[in-house]
């Protein structure tokens, strides 16, 4: 159902703290006219669980105004199953595409119980869903078996994977050949990802450089591999940024110098400082002077 490339985009605040919709719209907007194929709101790197539900809304909201007719989809990311439902009827009800479902972040699961959960949430929301299985950040695995389990629910249509070990796409696809759309959540594998046949790339580092990772994608599906991976390695130290526990203010700033956003962020997060900050600039400003000469995508199918 869902392939290409689908921003986790960030959530933008205004100095009160406050959700900025101007700028957001302006983001959004950048993605969508550089021809990413949707938008995945309320993430980890937007911050959803210090967001309030209405804000969530709000969010959703903003986000399909800027998609027109592209798919958004609400993240679900709750401590309890009954809030994770909640949250997915609301979302259903305000029209969202669909669910990126992530197991409990406070309790971490068994695999019973992450079944259990997971078709709980499926059934509130009654939208198709992708799960998000991410045993680093979340500790909880969504296996191959348990996806195998959930095949029998129509509802369950696609993978995040971000297990961060390439393996598990293989093992995936030599499971459950094309039951699911793989798209990858991991942005410095994301080559690796659609070599072995991901359908999309659930991106981070597309909110700062939304062109470059469109045509990292286009040109792997019109297999042109050797043009795409100049971009991935010129890419990569930034791609890195993504994979860290300062992932959402690391990415901030690279919007702020990328796309001359702001790097707002909710507390307990604070904008980088000191040492860590200033790599991060580095790596960004690098990138930015050496950006790489893109070839013509408007062939390239989307």
């Amino acid at each position: 159902m869902w392939k290409g490339v689908i921003p986790a985009v960030t959530t933008k605040f205004t100095q009160a703290g406050e959700l900025d919709h101007a700028e957001m719209q302006r983001c959004f907007g950048l993605m969508i006219e550089a021809g990413c194929n949707g938008l995945i709101v309320a993430g980890s790197l937007g911050e959803g669980p210090m967001l309030r539900p209405e804000e969530r809304i709000e969010v959703l909201k903003i986000a399909q105004d800027a998609a027109g007719r592209l798919p958004v989809l609400m993240t679900i990311s709750a401590a309890s199953t009954a809030e994770a439902c909640d949250m997915a009827k609301k979302a259903a009800r305000a029209g969202a595409s669909g669910l990126m479902v992530v197991p409990s972040p406070m309790y971490h699961t068994n695999e019973q119980e992450t079944e259990a959960s997971l078709r709980a949430v499926a059934a509130a929301g009654d939208l198709p869903i992708m799960i998000y299985s991410n045993r680093v950040a979340y500790r909880v695995d969504v296996t191959p078996d348990i996806m195998e389990n959930l095949a029998d629910d129509k509802r369950f249509v696609a993978i995040k994977e971000s297990s961060d070990d390439i393996r598990r796409s293989i093992e995936i696809f030599n499971r459950l050949g094309n039951r699911y759309n793989v798209l990858t959540g991991v942005d410095n594998l994301a080559f690796e990802a659609l070599s072995v046949g991901a359908v999309g790339w659930v991106a981070g580092l597309v909110v700062a450089f939304p062109r470059e990772t469109v045509a990292v994608y286009r040109l792997m599906q019109a297999g042109r591999s050797a043009e795409a991976l100049e971009i991935y390695r010129w890419f990569r130290p930034v791609l890195d940024l993504d994979v860290s526990t300062y992932l959402v203010q690391n990415i901030k700033l690279a919007e702020a110098l990328a796309i001359q956003s702001n790097e707002r962020v909710r507390a307990p997060r604070m904008p980088l400082q000191g040492a860590r900050r200033a790599e991060v600039e580095r790596i960004v400003r690098h990138a930015i002077a050496t950006r790489p000469v893109l070839p013509d995508l408007s062939t390239l199918a989307a």
